[in-house]
C-alpha cells in the first residue's frame, strides 16, 4: 500500500522530467514535416494529415475492434512468456546444472528469427489468434527468462551468508533480501519484453490473420494508403509508450531507487 500511495504521489514529478522526452518528440514531428516537404504526401503524409487520418478511424467502431483484437493477443501472448519466463528463469538461476542446460535453448530462442516462428506456427495452428500469441510468447519468453535468471545467479552471497547467520525467517528473508535485488533484474526484464510482444504480435498479424492492427496495416500498404498506414503505426507506438512511460516507467524507477 505505501509502494503504491508513493508511486502515486512522485507521479507528478516523474511526469514533470518528461520535458526532454517531449522536446525529442517534437524534433521528430519537425523532421517529419520536414520529409513530407520533401518527398510528398504519396511518400510521407504530414504529420497534421496522419493526425486527422488517425482521427476519423478513432470515431470507427471497427478499428476499435481491432484494437481490441491486437491488445488481447499481446496481452496473452505476453501474459504467458511473463508467467513461464519468469518461473524457469527463476528456478534455474537457483540451480548451476538448470542454468547451464538452459543457456543452448536461450541461444536458440534469441537467435531464431520472428518470421521463422511465424511460418512454423501457420503450419502448426493455422490461419488464426493461436498462431499470433504463440509467436509473440515464444519470442518474449527468452528475454524475460534470461532476466529472472540473472537476477537469481546475481545474488550476493555475503547477504544470503548473514541472514542465514540471523535465522531470519524465509519470508523476511525472501521480501526483505531476495526480492528487491531479482526485481531490480525481472521488471527490465519484462519492460523489454513487452515492447518484443507489441512489435511481434503486429508483425504476425500482417501475415497470419485477417483482422487485429497488423492486417488493418496489410489493407492499406496493398491500397496505398499511406496516410491509414502511418495512422495506425502512432496508434501502435502510442500505445506502447503509454505502457512503458506511465504505467510501467514509474513502477521501475521506485524498484530501482534502492541502487542509489
Amino acid at each position: 500500500m505505501k509502494f503504491t500511495l508513493k508511486i502515486i504521489k512522485d507521479f507528478p514529478a516523474y511526469l514533470w522530467s518528461g520535458w526532454g522526452s517531449i522536446a525529442s518528440l517534437l524534433l521528430f514531428l519537425a523532421l517529419w514535416d520536414a520529409g513530407n516537404q520533401l518527398y510528398g504526401d504519396l511518400v510521407l503524409p504530414s504529420p497534421l494529415e496522419t493526425f486527422k487520418t488517425l482521427f476519423l478511424m478513432l470515431q470507427d467502431p471497427k478499428v476499435i475492434v481491432e484494437i481490441n483484437t491486437t491488445l488481447y493477443r499481446a496481452s496473452i501472448g505476453f501474459g504467458l512468456s511473463l508467467l513461464f519466463g519468469s518461473t524457469l528463469g527463476l528456478l534455474a538461476g537457483f540451480f548451476v546444472t538448470a542454468s547451464m542446460m538452459s543457456r543452448p535453448i536461450v541461444t536458440f530462442l534469441v537467435g531464431m528469427p520472428p518470421i521463422a516462428w511465424i511460418v512454423l506456427a501457420m503450419i502448426w495452428f493455422g490461419m488464426g489468434d493461436e498462431t499470433v500469441i504463440f509467436t509473440v510468447l515464444v519470442a518474449s519468453f527468452p528475454i524475460i527468462f534470461v532476466g529472472a535468471l540473472q537476477g537469481t545467479r546475481t545474488l550476493d552471497g555475503d547477504l544470503k551468508e548473514m541472514a542465514d547467520s540471523f535465522n531470519l525467517p524465509w519470508h523476511m528473508k525472501f521480501l526483505d533480501i531476495y526480492f528487491p535485488h531479482i526485481f531490480s533484474y525481472v521488471f527490465p526484464a519484462w519492460v523489454s519484453g513487452l515492447g518484443m510482444a507489441w512489435k511481434i504480435v503486429v508483425m504476425a498479424e500482417l501475415l497470419a490473420t485477417s483482422n487485429g492492427i497488423g492486417a488493418s496495416l496489410a489493407v492499406a500498404r496493398s491500397q496505398l494508403d499511406t496516410p491509414s498506414a502511418l495512422a495506425l503505426v502512432v496508434i501502435m507506438i502510442g500505445s506502447l509508450m503509454f505502457i512503458e512511460y506511465v504505467i510501467l516507467e514509474p513502477i521501475k524507477r521506485e524498484v530501482e531507487a534502492w541502487r542509489n
